[in-house]
């Protein structure tokens, strides 16, 4: 019986293509922007979980805190100094390596060739700390950082740029104007966290500040712990410790922060979590609308096939098959417009993924989550034009004109 009434609403289905094709549509537009969008919320979280793996999950950052100037404005604090560096390194047992650094944008030139690019002033624990590997020369070393020697260690696509398929170890380049030696070009790193690690020059602290850009504060103190069990307390200890140092009181806010890599991770987890509610709130509206598309038109199809109805009732037809009959034609819809949404979508996010080279992830998850809603809406907007349809009686319905 079932299989009767599919292929006879299938034949209906048929015999108004192009109107079933109208009504389907905002069905396929929802499912297709569940698809594509979850697609690419993935995509884009599982790039940036692995690039931020990448620097290891037992690594912790300190950076400056926020201060009130003037009661009106706020400004970045600009107390943490190298000294504090050496404090935790010293001071605190779950640390391994500690490597304190500034960065900020400069020009840079070699003979006709100039780009610019992010010069980071740090130390050789830099190589650890941040998972770092030199492709050709040597990295510079604490006698560099103590004598504020000009020697830089170039990301890969600087020295591209710089010197092309040549050797640039050896070679000078000018950093705002003043010599560099270089004296390594780092392996191809790729995207590391907030930036391109191959975009980059490194270069000794002590230069960085002294010969360069002046100052003595750092923006960053990265610290890799021995383990990632001991983050917790690491991270309480380096508190502590530096509350300490800078004088800060009982309750008083201190003037930096401790963050973890699986803070940023969890952070950027409750980012994706609440794009996915947008997402899921545009894509429910759309099937609403498409939900009331399919019902209208149920309505209007029960209107045309009265005769037909009351035909059916008096050669034995019960309410029952009635019900299921336009159940089922309304679930049809909805069900081939979740299908053709899940290819419109997987279309949009594969197109977007190449063109932007932006990475999508298609889960099996949100593919069963939009269709199964998607039929949910047909059986729901279907019912009432379903039961209207079911309640007729046979004698008034073979009278209508």
């Amino acid at each position: 019986m079932f299989y009767v009434i599919l292929r006879v609403a299938l034949r209906e289905l048929r015999g108004a293509m192009l109107r079933s094709l109208l009504t389907m549509l905002g069905v396929v537009i929802g499912v297709a922007a569940v698809v594509a969008m979850v697609a690419l919320g993935e995509g884009a979280k599982i790039s940036l979980s692995k690039n931020i793996r990448n620097l290891g999950t037992n690594l912790l950052i300190v950076r400056p805190g926020i201060m009130q100037e003037g009661h009106v404005r706020h400004v970045t604090a600009q107390t943490l100094t190298r000294d504090d560096a050496r404090l935790i390194e010293k001071k605190i047992p779950e640390v391994i390596a500690v490597a304190p650094s500034n960065s900020r944008q400069a020009q840079v030139k070699r003979l006709n060739k100039n780009t610019s690019t992010n010069i980071v002033g740090t130390t050789p624990a830099h190589l650890s700390v941040r998972s770092l590997n030199v492709k050709s020369g040597r990295f510079f070393t604490h006698r560099d950082v103590i004598g504020a020697r000009r020697v830089a260690a170039l990301g890969l696509s600087v020295a591209e740029t710089l010197f092309g398929s040549r050797e640039a170890v050896g070679e000078y380049i000018k950093i705002n104007g003043i010599n560099f030696r270089v004296t390594a070009v780092m392996a191809e790193k790729g995207q590391s966290g907030w930036r391109d690690a191959d975009d980059q020059i490194l270069i000794p602290i002590s230069t960085f500040q002294k010969r360069l850009f002046g100052g003595t504060h750092v923006s960053f103190i990265w610290v890799e712990v021995k383990s990632e069990e001991l983050m917790a307390t690491a991270s309480e200890e380096i508190t502590s410790l530096l509350r300490r140092s800078h004088g800060i009181k009982r309750g008083e806010e201190p003037d930096f922060h401790v963050r973890s890599q699986i803070d940023i991770l969890k952070s950027m987890e409750e980012m994706t979590r609440t794009f996915r509610y947008l997402l899921a709130g545009i894509a429910a509206i759309s099937l609403l609308v498409g939900g009331i598309g399919i019902m209208n038109i149920m309505l209007v199809t029960v209107t045309e096939r009265t005769r037909e109805i009351g035909l059916r009732k008096a050669l034995g037809a019960k309410r029952n098959d009635i019900l299921k009959q336009f159940l089922l034609e309304s679930a049809t819809l909805s069900g081939l417009g979740g299908i053709l949404g899940i290819l419109l979508g997987s279309g949009i996010a594969y197109v977007i993924g190449n063109i932007s080279e932006w990475g999508t992830h298609i889960s099996p998850e949100s593919v069963l989550i939009a269709y199964s809603v998607a039929l949910v809406v047909g059986i729901f907007f279907g019912w009432y034009p379903a039961f209207k349809a079911a309640r007729m009686n046979p004698v008034d319905a073979l009278r209508r004109e």
